[in-house]
């Protein structure tokens, strides 16, 4: 396995491409370290594919560098980079059996047929197919052949990384907590370095130790999940990830106080310097109660979600979510949030501006 980083990477799809715009991807400098596990979050068109491209050879950057474990590899091709990839459709042999499937990339490579057993064996049991080894993979389900593709890539044991680009995109809603699950659990057996591609939040934060979140080809944000949830760094991270995202209000600036309308909003520390630009205050749903005095707003949807409520409410015509234990009020009552102060923040042009307290300060 290989520590790898990208070093002042860019890239655009244009010949002589002049402005920042021109670029499918912005400037990226990181670090994955050898063994870990890694998502790539963002929508489509962000340009993770791009960078899981470069990162594989089948692109070569229009500046930077990509290096495993410091070698500079950003000229080789990809038979050289020692990376195995598993696609969003599964990527096997219909005619072969699982065995021949599982053994192919190993045999490829001239291994002997004992090393071959040993692994299609190992591999075979961490994903709970050996009972499959000898039926032609044509008539797997999909999501065994999913399996099955996963286990092409991680059967070689001289791997770099592997990839894996929007795996479970066509495997049934049902079946995508199974292969979750067995993904995160190989990751925790083979100590691979892995880089999962995925638009879907709930597959990266419960495969990925650390996310990348990207937008219009820029690194946003790199953390854990929980950084990520509890501390988003910018307006698209708060409102990406969480179900519902993070509520945004337009606010303005006097004296060192956020307002929201006329209503003074307390936020998690002072606000640095005298920002310039679009201010907003975000705060989560999880964060909003409803209480007997605060910001006055009015009912305009109650979800039961199962767990909790979901409160949607409007205050200033801004729409804020609050998510409450029980039932909600009724649509139309009137009703007054509280913000829990400190996961209540300040963003300025969509970045996180406001600095937290200290913990005996920051309790409500």
């Amino acid at each position: 396995m290989a520590k790898i980083t990208l070093s002042k990477l860019r890239h655009s799809y244009m010949p002589a491409p002049q402005s920042p715009s021109d670029y499918a991807l912005k400037e990226i400098d990181l670090d994955w370290s050898d063994g870990g596990a890694y998502a790539l979050l963002g929508p489509s068109g962000c340009g993770k594919s791009t960078l899981l491209n470069i990162i594989s050879g089948l692109l070569v950057p229009s500046e930077g560098q990509i290096l495993f474990d410091g070698k500079d590899v950003t000229g080789l091709p990809p038979d050289q980079r020692n990376i195995a990839q598993v696609f969003q459709f599964p990527v096997i042999y219909d005619t072969m059996t699982v065995y021949d499937n599982l053994a192919f990339p190993l045999r490829n490579r001239g291994r002997d047929e004992d090393t071959v057993r040993d692994r299609v064996m190992a591999i075979a049991e961490m994903l709970e197919v050996t009972g499959m080894l000898g039926q032609k993979a044509a008539g797997l389900s999909p999501d065994n052949k999913q399996k099955i593709s996963m286990g092409r890539g991680l059967v070689r044991e001289d791997v770099n990384v592997v990839m894996f680009d929007e795996p479970l995109t066509v495997i049934d809603p049902h079946l995508k907590w199974k292969l979750r699950s067995k993904l995160k659990e190989l990751h925790q057996r083979v100590q691979a370095t892995m880089i999962y591609v995925t638009h879907d939040q709930t597959e990266a934060l419960t495969f990925a130790d650390q996310v990348v979140v990207m937008q219009d080809g820029e690194v946003v944000q790199i953390g854990t999940p929980v950084e990520l949830f509890e501390r988003p760094a910018h307006t698209f991270v708060g409102h990406f990830i969480g179900s519902p995202g993070m509520n945004i209000l337009p606010c303005s600036l006097q004296s060192g106080t956020a307002l929201f309308g006329d209503q003074a909003i307390a936020l998690e520390g002072p606000i640095p310097g005298q920002p310039e630009g679009k201010t907003e205050v975000g705060i989560r749903p999880e964060f909003v109660s409803l209480a007997n005095s605060g910001l006055p707003a009015t009912v305009t949807k109650v979800s039961d979600v199962g767990r909790h409520t979901v409160v949607e409410c409007s205050a200033n015509g801004t729409r804020i979510n609050a998510i409450v234990e029980g039932a909600g009020p009724e649509k139309g009552a009137a009703v007054h949030l509280d913000f829990r102060r400190d996961q209540t923040r300040l963003y300025v042009e969509g970045w996180l501006a406001s600095t937290p307290e200290t913990a005996a300060e920051t309790v409500r």
